[in-house]
């Protein structure tokens, strides 16, 4: 169950009161006129199955209540309650099942931002994982893809496509690359300082390394195994079941395959470099597309439910 608490203009809360009232799945509503008081306007207070919370919200915008008055989105971790109960079985389909657009895009939004933390994640991920490169360390590499945090500027780029919303699109890509950017410079630098002080050594590099050597030696495995990724990769964060990344993260070479790129580039080994570098564009365009189409057959499969969010009138 998701709780909202809408702040109504006074002239807009009877068709607001009257969609709550006709959406399946709605129960718990309280109103409090002329509460509000900046905004000015009424409280709307009501609890909504996640299955029918789309499009209850698409209604509440249509109205322009996000503009005149606001929306607010709880998860509801635990409601005793007969009546929600009644409203989760009278709502269709799994609440597991149900993509809340608008909250999809503003958890999207949040981790697609380019900001000082994600830098320093994205930064650190690939020093540990040119360590993994170096000493051919599978769990470095493991820890390494868990930490990098790419994942949510390529989920902002797959739902700013499916939405039409080209600012997340832009801004997502825009900290992709920057991103990317920063860290294969930083770890450039990261593998000069090793060097220099006797931790890393070109052999090292060059010599036979069986567990990562598949980072800068793409095959159509690699290509595969990123689809695959971008389909769990949305489905963990459209499901209220979602998990955490990091079953997703372990499965792509994004980071490492940027690490062992830093870490050619510093010795000069061009092959390594471009290998890597063909690694990382796979893992990056297989997951937006992937992601992408994930997001459009969801969207699809919901579009074709739409009409059973509305109760039937008693007679």
């Amino acid at each position: 169950m998701l709780h909202l608490r809408m702040i109504t203009p006074p002239h807009l809360t009877d068709q607001v009161l009257a969609f709550i009232d006709q959406t399946v799945g709605t129960t718990h509503l309280v109103v409090l006129p002329g509460a509000a008081r900046d905004p000015a306007g009424d409280l709307v207070l009501c609890d909504v199955a996640r299955e029918a919370a789309d499009e209850l919200l698409h209604e509440m915008r249509s109205l322009g209540i996000d503009k005149s008055g606001s929306i607010a989105v709880e998860n509801i971790d635990l409601s005793i309650s007969t009546r929600a109960d009644d409203a989760e079985e009278e709502a269709p389909g799994e609440a597991a099942d149900a993509v809340v657009w608008e909250q999809l895009a503003e958890a999207t939004h949040e981790e697609s931002t380019l900001t000082i933390t994600y830098s320093v994640f994205m930064i650190v991920a690939t020093m540990i994982a040119a360590c993994g490169v170096v000493l051919d360390n599978a769990i470095l590499i493991v820890g390494a893809m868990a930490v990098g945090p790419e994942f949510g500027p390529l989920a902002g780029i797959c739902t700013g496509l499916v939405q039409r919303r080209p600012g997340l699109a832009g801004r997502s890509l825009f900290a992709l690359v920057i991103g990317f950017t920063a860290a294969i410079v930083a770890t450039t630098a990261f593998s000069l300082v090793m060097d220099a002080l006797g931790l890393f050594h070109e052999h090292m590099l060059e010599n036979p390394r069986p567990n990562t050597s598949f980072i800068w030696q793409p095959d159509p495995f690699s290509f595969v195994v990123a689809l695959l990724a971008g389909v769990v990769g949305m489905m963990s964060l459209t499901s209220a079941k979602a998990g955490a990344l990091v079953g997703v993260a372990i499965s792509v070479t994004t980071v490492p395959a940027g690490a062992n790129a830093a870490v050619a580039l510093s010795y000069g080994d061009f092959g390594q470099m471009w290998g890597s570098g063909i690694q990382l564009a796979l893992n990056l365009g297989g997951i937006i597309l992937s992601g992408t189409l994930t997001l459009i057959a969801w969207k699809l499969l919901w579009r074709t439910q739409r009409g059973r969010w509305i109760r039937t009138p008693k007679a």
